[in-house]
Parts: structure tokens; sequence; C-alpha cells
């Protein structure tokens, strides 16, 4: 018996065995990471077209995309190295430059949120935890180190992921 994730791929909803979805969800990190920023549209027909391959392998809805179908589809699509070269910003002598693009900014979560993401977004720059920054900024609001406006001026003033 496995278990069985819902997920929706190429606005499609499929059933992925646990050891498919994380095969796939890898394969789609690293072929993300070998496109150009700002490569949501590509990814979309990306994910598309592995839409398109696992409805020709299901005979009904209710069946389960299988690690074997997952495989069979990235054979088909090509490995994330046929996708270009992983974006680095290292260069060849060792030394690193940063672009504007490669800075980590803060931004606020979609994923990480509570309220609107102010806490998560800042917890993913400084690479915390999220429940305990929600915790001590709780506190500071509470007990009135901080004001609650500072939180609603974050929230206006830093942008959304």
């Amino acid at each position: 018996m496995k278990e069985v994730i819902n997920v929706s791929i190429g606005s499609q909803p499929f059933a992925l065995d646990v050891d498919a979805y994380r095969t796939l969800s890898d394969y789609l990190a690293e072929v993300r990471s070998r496109l150009a920023e700002n490569s949501d549209e590509v990814m979309a027909d990306i994910e598309s077209r592995f839409a398109e391959i696992f409805r020709e392998g299901l005979s009904s809805s209710r069946m389960v995309v299988s690690i074997a179908m997952v495989e069979a589809a990235i054979s088909r699509m090509g490995a994330p190295e046929d996708f270009g070269p992983k974006r680095t910003s290292a260069t060849a002598d060792g030394a690193n430059t940063y672009s504007r693009r490669d800075v980590n900014r803060i931004r606020r979560s979609r994923t990480n949120r509570s309220i609107a993401g102010v806490c998560g977004g800042l917890a993913e720059f400084f690479h915390i935890d999220a429940t305990l920054l929600r915790l001590v900024t709780l506190l500071l609001i509470l007990f009135g180190g901080m004001s609650l406006w500072i939180y609603i001026i974050l929230w206006i003033i830093i942008p959304e992921e």
C-alpha cells in the first residue's frame, strides 16, 4: 500500500504515488534551475506536456501515476541538462560575482503565511524558523516592544513573491 498525493499538473488534476511525486518534483526543480529567470511560461508548458503524457498513459481519471510512468515521461522530455547549464553566480576563476537578480531579496511569502506573509518572508530571508519569528513578533506587539503599525507598514512595503 502506497500513499497517494493529489496534485495539479498543467492545470489538470492527477493522483501520484509518493515516489512519483518526489521524482517529478526533483526533475522540475532541476529544470527550473537551468532556465532563465522569469521562465514561468516555459515551466507551465513543460507541466502541460507532462499532463498530456500522463493522460495518454492513464485509462481512467481515477488511476494513479506511478514512478514508472514518471520515469518514462522524463525520458521522453529529456534530461535536465538538455535545458541548458545550471545557473550559478560563480565565475570561471572561482570568484563570486553577483548581479542584482542573484541577491536574496525580502519578499512576503505566498506559501508560508498566517496573515500577510511578512513573518514567513522575513524568516526565509534570514534562514530562521517562521513559527519562532511569529512568536517573537507577537510577544513584541503584545508587550510594547513593537507597534502593530510596523507590521502593517512592512505588509505594505514588502512585495509579495
